[in-house]
């Protein structure tokens, strides 16, 4: 069992969770969420390859405009730094919208946990 972390706003409902093996060998998470079985998240994938952080030493936009963050989220997929939707900005999820980018993982220190925008599942 897993304690959901929601990327915006902290811990959430708890999730059940378990990654499986397909025939292929590639992994797949899947989760219960209120005793439904939640859809199979591919992007969480842990085979996946992870890009760097971008260097930011904050949100990226935050930093451009003046702004300010709560947490910083990192995009899986490009490395961008974004503040989460607790903060005014709400980069990181702008940065999904307008990218497409389906996964972000925590940002803060001592923090592991990854969100898939697409199928709404912590991972």
């Amino acid at each position: 069992m897993l304690a959901s972390v929601h990327p915006h706003n902290g811990p959430i409902k708890t999730v059940h969770r378990k990654v499986i093996k397909s025939e292929s060998g590639s992994s797949h998470t899947i989760g219960w969420k209120g005793g439904r079985e939640m859809a199979k998240c591919e992007h969480l994938a842990s085979d996946i390859p992870e890009a760097p952080p971008s260097g930011a030493e904050g949100c990226e936009e935050c930093l451009k405009l003046g702004g300010r963050w709560v947490h910083l989220r990192k995009c899986t997929a490009c490395g961008h730094i974004g503040c989460c939707d607790s903060s005014p900005g709400r980069h990181a999820t702008a940065h999904y919208h307008a990218t497409a980018h389906p996964v972000i993982r925590s940002f803060e220190p001592g923090e592991e946990w990854r969100w898939c925008y697409v199928d709404e599942v912590a991972g």
